[in-house]
């Protein structure tokens, strides 16, 4: 079905900026996504378009469109399948985070990170007797797991990094390198924990990887989802094309809240809780893109990459607690699902 344009602001052709043009990156090939994921819904709109504006691995035009029932908002097309090595580089930054990153900004993330891993906690009101992290990547989740006590035989955690798993696996820990899909590292109703910290937005089929994640939950146990919310602030002021949540072309989904809670529902799972998290690297990069992009200001833009200045990424993340704790959406939302039962 033909996409039609909203005929605002938003979705105003993009041009290809010339560092982009002139990069010497490939045009991947590409795959076609005609129907929502959620309601299974053809008809829909034209909602951002953009480019690879962080890594430049490409020089196809992206568009998101989202669903005229649902409001569901989707990649389309999207990366093949034999694109991915290209759009997902060795130097990406999930990949070299530990190298990248300023230490003071590491060990600022493991305190957020440890703050949200205790909101978690407190909904589940137990010590979990299983736990899975579905994106796990050096395992530190699953470290504090067991510091609470939870034996490494129960300590699950899926990547898709070959090196990191076996690293895992030689620590004692139940790791895969799979995907939810095609996981069978654990079985039905056996876990009362299950984490996914912004993996749901990379995924093909969320509504099917968040069903069979329900499946393997007890009844009483929680899911924690945790994706960019495309209802903030600094989505809405960027929402043409250069925010940073739209993570072109890695992000495949974008969620609100309200899409979040409706995923977890489908499945099964009541939504118990939304904690709104720090945006800071969605406001940095993007002011680093509109100042290196639209303004070609690349030197100035380089001030604002979360990957290596402290001073803003403070001040952005200090700026998102305070909006949060005011009760304000910013642009990382945590939705906590219940097994019913």
């Amino acid at each position: 079905m033909a996409v039609r344009s909203r005929g605002d602001f938003a979705v105003r052709p993009v041009g290809e900026p010339e560092a982009i043009a002139t990069s010497g990156a490939p045009l991947v090939a590409t795959e076609a996504v005609p129907d929502c994921d959620l309601c299974g819904g053809s008809d829909r709109e034209a909602f951002a378009e953009g480019y690879d504006y962080e890594l430049a691995t490409c020089r196809n035009r992206w568009r998101l469109v989202r669903c005229a029932a649902c409001g569901h908002v989707w990649l389309d097309p999207r990366p093949a399948v034999e694109a991915l090595s290209t759009i997902y580089p060795p130097h990406y930054y999930a990949y070299q985070y530990a190298k990248q990153v300023h230490p003071l900004a590491a060990r600022a993330k493991a305190w957020l990170d440890r703050r949200k891993l205790s909101s978690v906690l407190d909904a589940l009101d137990r010590v979990p007797d299983g736990y899975l992290d579905v994106g796990c990547g050096d395992g530190r989740f699953l470290r504090v797991l067991e510091g609470l006590g939870v034996p490494r035989d129960r300590l699950f955690g899926l990547e898709l990094d070959p090196a990191v798993v076996d690293r895992l696996r030689a620590d004692g820990y139940r790791a895969e390198c799979a995907r939810v899909e095609a996981s069978t590292l654990v079985g039905s109703g056996s876990l009362d924990l299950i984490t996914m910290f912004h993996v749901i937005e990379h995924v093909d089929r969320p509504s099917r990887t968040v069903a069979k994640l329900a499946d393997w939950l007890r009844p009483g146990g929680v899911l924690a989802l945790e994706t960019p919310n495309r209802d903030a602030l600094d989505a809405r002021w960027f929402s043409r094309t250069y925010w940073g949540g739209y993570h072109f072309p890695r992000h495949w989904h974008l969620f609100d809240t309200p899409g979040v809670e409706r995923l977890l529902a489908q499945a099964g799972l009541e939504p118990i809780a939304v904690v709104y998290q720090t945006g800071h690297s969605f406001w940095l990069y993007s002011f680093h893109h509109w100042l290196r992009y639209e303004k070609r200001l690349p030197r100035l833009a380089r001030l604002f990459d979360p990957m290596g200045n402290l001073v803003p990424l403070a001040l952005v993340t200090a700026w998102d607690k305070l909006r949060a704790a005011l009760h304000f959406r910013t642009s990382g939302v945590l939705v906590l699902g219940r097994k019913r039962g």
